[in-house]
């Protein structure tokens, strides 16, 4: 059953105006579905893009866009450990690490592989000991 305001007549929900007139509560909802709907635009009107005519326009001189390369310092910085396991017949262990950028999914690195193991894994062992 609709709510009254509704007409389920339509192809899509709309209130009558008589009624978003009448009711504040009528009102509200269409005011907030108003928000709600986004614009659609013809299919017709979108044209291939079409490259600049150096015969058409002489003096345009397009400008290559250049990226600026990406250290690998800052692409996978360790955050910080999350977890420890041992290894099975290896006295090793493997620590769950959390890079600070989210691309990067979280890995198992042994301590070797773990740059600045020595200040991630005090704070790791600090952080995991219980409070007195």
């Amino acid at each position: 059953m609709l709510e009254k305001g509704w007409n389920a007549r339509l192809p899509e929900d709309t209130l009558r105006k008589d009624l978003s007139e009448s009711q504040r509560k009528a009102c509200s909802f269409k005011v907030m579905l108003d928000k709600v709907k986004h614009h659609a635009k013809q299919i017709s009107l979108i044209k291939p893009y079409q490259p600049t005519d150096k015969e058409l326009f002489p003096l345009r001189n397009p400008t290559p866009l250049t990226v600026p390369p990406v250290e690998q310092d800052e692409d996978k910085k360790i955050k910080k450990v999350i977890k420890e396991r041992r290894l099975r017949g290896k006295n090793q262990r493997e620590y769950l690490v959390r890079y600070r950028n989210p691309v990067h999914e979280d890995e198992w690195l042994v301590e070797s592989e773990i740059p600045d193991s020595d200040k991630l894994l005090r704070r790791f062992r600090h952080e995991r000991r219980p409070q007195a």
